[in-house]
């Protein structure tokens, strides 16, 4: 424990020493092209100068138990001298501007949310505030990342279940059927001035902002243009914020999707807020979804404070990082850990920014013979944020506990080779940066910057395999792996983005085993495959030959995740996948043509699955300490599953490897093929592909017994039992193969630098001698 707190201690004085300033770094476009060398590192104060604000207010607190005991309220600030009730007139809402600055960013860089939130709470009397202290000391509350329950949310009324307060979550979505128990806002059942939606934070909060959206719909337009907020410590009596001495008009929204932000004049120290719409789109209802931005003041004996608290004793780097504040990570890292870290890049971006990836091994920039190689990929969706931040936490957290003597981390670095890809769409990062975790809405900076939508952009390889399959072809003409990516594909001219061209290549250079890519917005494992095989469907039940390797490959993750597997964890949308325990066939959910994890499936020798670590795309940086707990034992625990199933060496009888030799196990339509060496340029990439002189293969299977042959061009086949246990440590299964008499023959006539006789053709020459002869 004393390496571990010493390791922890270094890197977090490396981590405060060389703090990226972030004014400045947020947006560049183009990357400096030396910046693997000339990478600036200053150190930015924590906060600006403060101007003084008027004091936070509170609603008196109704008699009875308790009440006495909270002392005078602070005097009511007085107010502005013009004062106005017009809706024209309330202050200007916050849209996606490239200068907007992020709400509730967390100054606590630790990330440690009991003190984050005790901290900003000790101001909440006598201390003046500025409205850069309220956004950056008081977070969501979290309707959007469900830490308010459904039972905290309150309505006057609505058109139906689906559309009840429970659904006036931020960048909630709706079903398919807008009809059902999943719609995609809050709706009133009145258009009138007497409809609300409230919020009970069950404990005093100190309330500083109202974020608002409109429905999620395809069909209809539905949004709040303007409001009321009143606040109450009884949910009977209510005050409303007021502007001078009226009450104050809130300006809402424009349109359905893009988030806007207003901030009270004053904080409201209450226990309760409801949002009151004045007006509202002319052809539409009273719909809404939103946010509300708060810190909880401290209340040790509050049950639900304590029932809610999430703390880490990791000490890491918990804040958003954009391109640069990355790099510099990074380096960070690999100087703590120089010996088992590398950084490459496996590209450039469309704007271009280097495709960054780190490798951790014992041995970084080779690849070892024996040892199975891992990647996990993020970002894919610029605005899905936390995988990129779950990877850079991941990075550290393996490089702190290998200097610490972890058993468990130093077994897992010293026998695979791990690539951590963080970011493959950077500039949409950029982008979804800029609005900020909640003014960046649902799809700001998803696809790259020419519009592409990566998650999709591979080539389309399962329509060759089931219509090869169809015409009987499989395997004579077209194999069931290592399908080869359609011409057109590769041309200049396909619409195909530069970064979905860097992974490819990536991938076809180093022999991965297994992968995952993080996703978000929803908390499942989706595994292959993901295209439907009948045309006419959109969800369709569509498994691989290794459908039951990759249904426990998912539920190694799902059920170590602290949420996933929870039968009582509300749904984050529309879909609830406990009953395949937190796993989902992909095409069983929706159809996708051209994913990464089929194409890695059909075309590489690496299992892939998608991972979707969270309801909140972009979560706020006071999250990501809890974010962290959920997800760190299920990355580990999926590394580890790499080490499953069978491995080897196929070699020929004078012991050189074979490269290129295929794998098959009886009852399992898909094959693998062993690799080859690979040394990777200390600076950049891979050099060499997968079909040098190795021989060696990793096969995933499940626990059982196998029968597993090795074949190879101008060799004989060979067959064994290869038998699995349920010990983690994957099974050695050697082959070696003999050559065939033709091959033989073939070595010997080239060895004197003759021709194989071609027997057929002998034999017609014998013929028409023997014609001319009788003739």
């Amino acid at each position: 424990m004393a390496r571990r707190g010493a390791a922890a201690l270094v890197l977090a004085l490396a981590l405060l020493a060389v703090a990226p300033a972030r004014v400045g770094a947020r947006g560049a476009a183009v990357e400096d092209p030396n910046d693997d060398i000339q990478e600036t590192w200053s150190l930015e104060p924590s906060y600006a100068r403060r101007e003084p604000e008027p004091e936070p207010f509170s609603p008196p607190l109704p008699a009875g138990p308790g009440a006495g005991e909270r002392g005078p309220r602070p005097p009511q600030p007085r107010p502005p001298k013009k004062a106005t009730t017009k809706p024209k007139k309330a202050p200007k809402r916050e849209k996606l501007a490239p200068q907007t600055p992020r709400p509730g960013k967390n100054i606590n860089r630790k990330g440690m949310r009991t003190k984050s939130s005790e901290k900003a709470a000790s101001d909440d009397h006598g201390v003046p505030l500025a409205r850069d202290a309220v956004r950056e000391g008081c977070p969501p509350l979290g309707l959007e990342t469900l830490k308010i329950t459904d039972f905290q949310l309150h309505a006057s009324t609505s058109k139906r279940y689906g559309l009840g307060a429970h659904r006036g979550r931020l960048n909630i979505q709706a079903g398919i059927n807008e009809n059902d128990f999943y719609d995609g806002a809050w709706c009133a059942g009145r258009n009138d001035l007497h409809q609300w939606i409230e919020v009970d934070a069950r404990r005093l909060t100190k309330f500083t902002g109202v974020i608002t959206q409109g429905r999620n719909s395809l069909w209809l337009s539905d949004w709040v243009t303007s409001y009321k907020v009143m606040v109450s410590n009884d949910s009977h009596t209510w005050v409303t914020v007021k502007n001078g001495s009226g009450d104050m008009i809130f300006e809402g929204n424009s349109e359905k999707e893009i988030p806007v932000l207003n901030e009270l004049p004053v904080p409201m120290v209450a226990r309760y807020i409801r949002i009151n719409p004045q007006s509202w789109f002319d052809n539409g209802s009273i719909c809404m979804r939103m946010e509300i931005l708060g810190c909880p003041l401290p209340d040790p004996n509050n049950y639900y404070h304590r029932r809610n608290e999430m703390t880490t004793t990791d000490d890491l780097d918990f804040k958003h990082h954009n391109h640069k504040e990355m790099r510099q990570l990074m380096k960070v890292v690999n100087e703590m850990c120089p010996n088992i870290t590398r950084i490459y890049n496996i590209g450039k971006s469309h704007q271009g920014l280097k495709l960054y990836a780190v490798e951790i091994s014992d041995h970084p920039g080779e690849h070892e013979v024996g040892e199975p190689e891992f990647h996990y990929i993020a970002g894919a969706h610029g605005n899905e944020v936390l995988g990129r931040e779950l990877m850079l936490l991941l990075m550290q957290f393996l490089c702190q506990e290998y200097l610490a003597g972890n058993l468990r981390i130093v077994r897992l670095v010293e026998e695979t080779r791990i690539h951590i890809l963080p970011s493959l769409n950077p500039d949409g990062y950029e982008k979804a940066y800029e609005g900020g975790s909640e003014l960046g809405g649902w799809s700001l900076g998803r696809w790259t910057h020419d519009g592409i939508d990566i998650n999709n952009n591979f080539p389309d390889l399962n329509t060759l395999l089931w219509e090869a399959e169809d015409r009987q072809n499989i395997p004579r003409k077209v194999p069931n792996h290592y399908i080869a990516i359609p011409e057109w594909f590769l041309s200049e001219n396909a619409t195909v983005a530069v970064e979905t061209r860097a992974v490819i290549a990536w991938m076809e250079k180093i022999p991965f085993v297994l992968g995952g890519n993080l996703q978000g917005g929803e908390l499942v494992v989706a595994y292959p495959y993901d295209m439907v095989r009948s045309l006419w469907k959109t969800q369709e039940h569509t498994p691989t030959p290794d459908d039951h390797v990759f249904r426990w490959l998912a539920y190694s993750y799902a059920s170590t995740h602290r949420l996933m597997t929870d039968a009582r964890r509300r749904v984050c949308h529309t879909e609830d996948f406990q009953k395949e325990d937190g796993t989902v066939n992909g095409a069983s959910w929706h159809t996708v043509a051209g994913s990464l994890n089929d194409f890695s499936y059909l075309h590489t020798n690496c299992f892939e699955l998608s991972i979707y670590v969270g309801c909140d795309k972009y979560p706020h940086e006071s999250e990501l300490p809890e974010e962290w707990e959920n997800n760190r034992e299920s990355l580990i625990v999926f590394m580890e599953q790499v080490h499953r199933g069978i491995k080897g060496l196929v070699r020929d009888s004078h012991g050189k490897g074979i490269p290129n030799a295929v794998i098959s196990v009886e009852g399992v339509n898909h094959d693998i093929r062993t690799g080859g060496s690979q040394m990777l340029r200390e600076a950049g990439g891979p050099t060499e592909g997968s079909g040098a002189s190795d021989g060696d293969y990793w096969r995933l299977l499940n626990p059982g017994e196998y029968v597993v042959t090795a074949k190879a061009e101008g060799f004989t086949s060979s067959t064994k039992n290869c038998m699995v246990g349920y010990d983690m440590g994957a099974t050695q299964c050697d082959f070696t193969l003999s050559k065939t008499n033709l091959a033989r023959i073939r070595e010997i006539m080239e060895k004197f630098r003759k021709q194989p006789v071609s027997l057929p053709a002998r034999r017609l020459k014998l013929q028409g001698r023997k014609r001319r002869q009788r003739g």
